[in-house]
C-alpha cells in the first residue's frame, strides 16, 4: 500500500470537554483534509458512540479495521476500534491514576470489554473516557480476556496527573505498573508535552515503540500528532509495526510487511505540562529552577506541578541527545491552520484563514503533505511569501517558543515579535 499516517487516540462528542458536533461522517472527511489514512474511533465503551459505530461502519477490506457505509471516493479513511480508559486506584501506598489506550479488532470483542467494565462498577454512559477502580494491569487483562489481538497502550505517558510515568500518580517503570504482562505492552504514547528524544533517555523503553496521538477532542485537531506506517493496511500490520518499532528488536523488522517510520509530533514545549510552574501565579520554571526553588513556587510556597522535563530528567539513564539504535524517525511540526494566522496576522478560526487553509488542501490534497513534502516555491505559488516562509521555518525548526506548563500549553511563534508587530510584516517576509 505505501505509506500512510495513523491517529489511534481521539474522542467523540460523548466525552467530556469535546465538541459536540463530532460525528463517524465528519471524522472521516477532517481525517482526509489532514492526511490521516487511519483513525481511532475513540470512545467505543460509550453505549451511544458504539450505537453510532455500527450503524455508520462496516468492516473494511482490511481484516480488524472499518469504513463508513456510504464511504465515497475509492480509498476512503479507515477506522480501527479505540478508547481511553481513566485508572484511579491504589498500588504501593499510593494513589495512581492512570489513562490507557485499547485497541479491539472486532465490535464482537468490543461488546465483551465492555460488558467486563460495567460488571467492575465502570458507568460507561457517564463519559466517552470512562473511570474505573481497575488499575492499569487489570484493564490490560480484561482487554487481552477479550482479544488475544488486544492493543494496550500507556496514553500520553508523561502528563503529570495521568499516566504511567507521571510525576504525581504514576510509577518509575512500565513493570511497576503492568507487572508480568509488561511484555504484552508493545507502545507507549508519547504525548504533547513529550518527543522521542526525549523518551530515547530510559533505556527501559527500549523495548516498546514510540507512538503519538492527537488526542483530539474536535475534528480541527486530528492528525496534530500520528504515527507513519510504510506496508500493509490491517489491525494484525499494525500490530506487527509496534511490535517491531522496539529498538530492541529492529533486527527483526525486514521480517514484518509493515514497519514504523516514526512520528508527527508537537513541539514538546508546546504541551500543556513541558515545564514545572504554578499557574495561579504565572509561575513557569525550568527543571534547574525547581530544583533552586526546593520544588516551591516562589511566589506562594506551594509546591509546583512538576512537569514532563523534569520527570524524564529524574528517570533517564542517558545523556540529552542520546538516539538508540534502530530507532525510528520524528517530524516536528506546527499545525497549518496556525501557521497561515500567524502569517496572515490574524487569529486561527477565522474566515481569512479557513479560506487560505481550503485552498491549499484543496490544491495539494492534505495538510500532512503540505507540512512535509510540498515544495516551499509550490506552496509561495498557491499562497503567499509569508506563509511559504513559515512552513519552511517550521520544516527547519526555526521558532520562537515559551514552554507550557501546570495546565498551560507554551507559545510556538514562527515569525519574531518584531516580525509579527511591524505593520504589514507578513508580506515584508522574504524567503531566502
Amino acid at each position: 500500500m505505501g505509506s500512510y499516517y495513523a491517529d489511534f487516540h481521539i474522542h467523540s462528542r460523548f466525552a467530556r470537554a469535546t465538541s459536540k458536533n463530532l460525528t463517524l461522517p465528519l471524522l472521516d472527511e477532517f481525517a482526509r483534509k489532514k492526511g490521516i489514512k487511519l483513525l481511532g474511533t475513540g470512545d467505543f465503551t460509550h453505549p451511544l458512540w458504539l450505537a453510532e459505530i455500527e450503524h455508520y461502519l462496516t468492516p473494511a477490506p482490511e481484516k480488524g479495521l472499518f469504513i463508513l457505509k456510504d464511504a465515497a471516493g475509492d480509498n476512503p479513511t479507515r477506522f480501527i476500534l479505540s478508547v481511553e480508559i481513566s485508572s484511579i486506584y491504589r498500588q504501593g501506598d499510593r494513589g495512581r491514576r492512570i489513562h490507557t489506550i485499547i485497541m479491539l479488532p472486532t465490535l464482537e470483542a468490543a461488546t465483551a470489554f465492555n460488558d467486563m467494565l460495567s460488571t467492575h462498577g465502570a458507568k460507561l454512559s457517564s463519559d466517552g473516557r470512562p473511570i474505573t477502580g481497575l488499575s492499569a494491569k487489570r484493564l490490560a487483562e480484561l482487554a487481552f480476556s477479550a482479544h488475544p489481538q488486544a492493543l494496550v497502550i500507556p496514553a500520553h505517558a508523561w502528563t503529570p496527573w495521568f499516566s504511567v510515568f507521571g510525576s504525581m500518580s504514576g510509577f518509575d517503570s512500565l513493570e511497576e505498573c503492568f507487572e508480568e504482562l509488561t511484555p504484552k505492552i508493545l507502545a507507549i504514547e508519547t504525548g504533547l508535552s513529550s518527543d522521542p528524544p526525549m523518551n530515547w533517555r530510559l533505556s527501559q523503553l527500549d523495548n516498546v515503540a514510540l507512538i503519538s496521538s492527537s488526542d483530539a477532542h474536535s475534528a480541527a485537531k486530528i492528525g496534530r500528532e500520528a504515527v507513519k506506517f510504510d506496508g500493509d493496511l490491517s489491525y494484525s500490520a499494525i500490530a506487527d509495526a509496534l511490535r517491531g518499532a522496539a529498538p530492541s528488536r529492529a533486527g527483526q523488522r525486514s521480517a514484518s510487511p509493515t514497519k514504523l517510520l516514526g512520528t508527527i509530533e508537537f513541539f514538546p514545549q508546546e504541551g500543556k505540562y513541558h515545564f514545572d510552574g504554578h499557574s495561579a501565579h504565572n509561575v513557569r520554571l525550568s527543571p534547574a529552577e525547581t530544583k533552586q526553588n526546593k520544588g516551591l513556587c516562589p511566589n506562594c510556597g506551594r509546591r509546583v506541578t512538576v512537569g514532563v522535563l523534569s520527570r524524564v530528567e529524574e528517570l533517564a539513564d542517558r545523556p540529552a541527545n542520546f538516539k538508540p539504535a534502530g530507532a525510528p524517525d520524528y517530524w516536528s511540526l506546527v499545525p497549518l491552520e496556525e501557521i497561515i494566522a500567524e502569517a496572515l496576522g490574524v487569529q486561527t478560526g477565522t474566515k481569512k484563514v479557513s479560506a487560505q487553509y481550503e485552498s491549499l488542501i484543496q490544491t495539494f490534497g492534505d495538510e500532512l503533505t503540505i507540512l512535509l513534502d510540498t515544495p516551499i516555491k509550490s506552496i509561495e505559488a498557491a499562497s503567499t511569501p509569508a506563509i511559504a516562509e513559515a512552513v519552511r521555518r517550521v520544516r527547519a525548526g526555526q521558532l520562537h517558543i515559551e514552554p507550557g506548563y501546570d495546565g498551560e500549553y507554551g507559545t510556538v511563534h514562527v515569525f519574531s515579535d518584531e516580525e509579527r508587530l511591524a505593520p504589514s510584516s507578513s508580506e515584508q517576509v522574504t524567503l531566502f
